[in-house]
């Protein structure tokens, strides 16, 4: 049965026109464009420094210098080559992840972003992502009777882009809206005042700064919460909701609840994703 060899880094061989063995794909491109330029060079050039160390630099050619920086420890010593022979014609050449490290405006560094990760958001606010509730909070003596609202949802979606999308806006919009029409017409209480159920009703009861209250609540239109019916909890139990249903590159949600004009309150959370048992 025939099978597919797949390649690793290290089955490759980095030859160059005078057979030196080059330690990646960075310094066979440096030899190829000397040896294109008719430069000749000298491979893994030996230099003393003033405090007598000796390191290699790794292209030599008619007096000048050429370190491919492809580590922590290239950029290190191309930093100590520096410091101890700055009169010395060098420059550095690199990923521009390490171009910090090294500082030299004269090396050439290369932004190449296909082997990074870039970690984008996205923003949905819409009139139809908004739900109608009922709740009260026997802490605060203004809403601790039993009264409503009409509460529109923005939603943040934070995480790593995949062909230039953090999540496509169409699927997005849908997921949301799915969430939000479970919580639709719902009344939001503390799951601390619940004093017995049965198959079809909680039984909820307080005392409040307005009176002692002894609710008979059907369970399909009830929503028991892990705290206090607040908005800022409504966004929470939103980015419960949302987290399971959103695709695997989703790191965080963001979830704004405006509970009337310009008032409202804003949850952030990190997605934490379960790994898969076989």
């Amino acid at each position: 049965m025939p099978t597919e060899r797949v390649v690793l880094n290290s089955d490759l061989r980095y030859l160059d026109s005078k057979g030196n063995l080059m330690r990646s794909r960075a310094e066979l491109s440096v030899a190829r464009m000397l040896a294109f330029l008719g430069h000749d060079y000298r491979y893994d050039h030996v230099l003393m420094l003033l405090d007598g160390a000796a390191l290699t630099v790794d292209f030599a050619s008619e007096g000048r210098y050429i370190e491919v920086v492809d580590s922590e420890a290239d950029a290190a010593k191309f930093r100590r080559i520096k410091e101890q022979m700055p009169a010395l014609d060098v420059i550095a050449v690199g990923h521009s992840k390490y171009s910090s490290r090294v500082g030299e405006m004269d090396s050439m560094f290369f932004y190449d972003d296909s082997d990074r990760t870039q970690t984008g958001s996205i923003f949905i606010e819409d009139p139809s992502l908004a739900f109608d509730y009922a709740h009260i909070l026997p802490l605060v003596e203004k809403c601790s009777v039993l009264h409503g609202h009409t509460s529109t949802v923005m939603v943040e979606l934070i995480g790593s882009m995949r062909n230039n999308l953090v999540v496509d806006f169409g699927e997005a919009k849908r997921i949301i809206k799915d969430t939000i029409n479970v919580i639709d017409h719902k009344f939001f209480i503390n799951k601390k005042y619940l004093q017995k159920e049965d198959d079809t009703h909680y039984y909820v009861s307080f005392q409040g700064p307005r009176g002692f209250f002894n609710l008979q609540l059907p369970k399909m239109t009830t929503w028991l919460m892990p705290g206090e019916a607040t908005v800022e909890n409504l966004s929470t139990e939103i980015i419960r909701l949302l987290a399971p249903r959103m695709p695997p590159n989703i790191e965080a949600i963001g979830v704004y609840i405006y509970e009337g004009v310009n008032k409202g309150a804003h949850i952030i959370a990190g997605v934490k994703k379960e790994e898969k048992k076989d």
